[in-house]
């Protein structure tokens, strides 16, 4: 089950931040998230240790937790997409796929001429279609 996605900018401001689980663990997924962007950072900038490509924007996954696994994508602008989740056995084809959807979702909040770029998404239509995209998650695999 996905519990966090987020999406944090080139500079590592976070741009959205929406959680899926009770508002007490809120504040801690928000840790994780931050503490993943140094691990973002590491790849980045070591690529020959970590990635075989180095233009691959799907950056696997990040680090797991004792109760959650994070995996990471960079954008071609340097903008980061997180992923939060508890599963256990996640395969990496659905993690893609969420990460393929996930940043069509986000290429299309951006590209509206109302959003300023580098601001916070507002969108109520990013945000439902974001929910949209975890609630789907995995259902292709279960089938």
């Amino acid at each position: 089950m996905i519990v966090c996605v987020a999406v944090v900018g080139h500079q590592n401001n976070p741009l959205y931040i929406q959680s899926f689980t009770e508002a007490d663990d809120a504040l801690k997924l928000h840790h994780i998230v931050h503490c993943s962007l140094d691990v973002v950072d590491e790849r980045v900038n070591n690529p020959k240790k970590s990635s075989p490509t180095l233009n691959e924007t799907f950056l696997g996954l990040l680090y797991p937790t004792e109760n959650y696994k994070v995996y990471g994508y960079l954008t071609n602008t340097k903008v980061k997409l997180i992923l939060v989740t508890t599963d256990l056995d996640v395969r990496d084809a659905d993690v893609r796929n969420f990460f393929r959807k996930f940043h069509a979702a986000y290429v299309d909040a951006v590209s509206n001429p109302f959003h300023v770029p580098g601001k916070k998404i507002t969108s109520r239509t990013f945000a439902e279609r974001v929910s949209t995209i975890v609630k789907s998650f995995g259902l292709s695999s279960a089938s």
